[in-house]
């Protein structure tokens, strides 16, 4: 008596999804009950510094004299600033800039007086003017050299 086998049909594997979410959330969970956290920075209190305003003025020189020297070199108080032939005026702006800080929270007027030489060309001068209109100065005179 032979015994005939039935072949079967080769299942198919199905993947189940819900199972696999179930498992990823409570690896999450695990993670995030057994993980450290990490302590937060105290707040240290502090003031940076910065502008003190006063009740009386401050005795502070209330006028800058910039002379123009016939080298095209501008100076102010005996400090060179920027080089002879440079056409922003960089340094001599920041200056000007913390003058008029300055001057303004000791209450004064930034007054600044131009003293160019006989043989400095025009373009300088107003280089100076516009190096002072950066900084916000808006008193700006001039000085001429007497003949003596």
């Amino acid at each position: 008596m032979a015994v005939t086998l039935k072949k079967r049909a080769p299942e198919v594997a199905v993947f189940q999804i819900a199972p696999m979410i179930d498992v990823v959330f409570l690896l999450l969970i695990y993670f995030m009950v057994s993980a450290t956290l990490q302590k937060q920075e105290a707040d240290i209190a502090f003031q940076l510094p910065g502008v003190a305003e006063l009740d009386e003025p401050l005795d502070l020189p209330d006028e800058q004299i910039i002379e123009i020297g016939a080298d095209n070199q501008v100076v102010v108080n005996e400090a060179r600033y920027d080089a002879p032939g440079s056409r922003s005026l960089i340094e001599l702006t920041a200056m000007l800039t913390r003058f008029k800080q300055a001057s303004d929270a000791n209450r004064v007027d930034a007054v600044v007086t131009i003293a160019p030489a006989d043989s400095v060309p025009h373009q300088i001068i107003v280089r100076v003017m516009d190096a002072c209109a950066r900084a916000g100065i808006e008193n700006v005179n001039f000085a001429l050299e007497e003949d003596g």
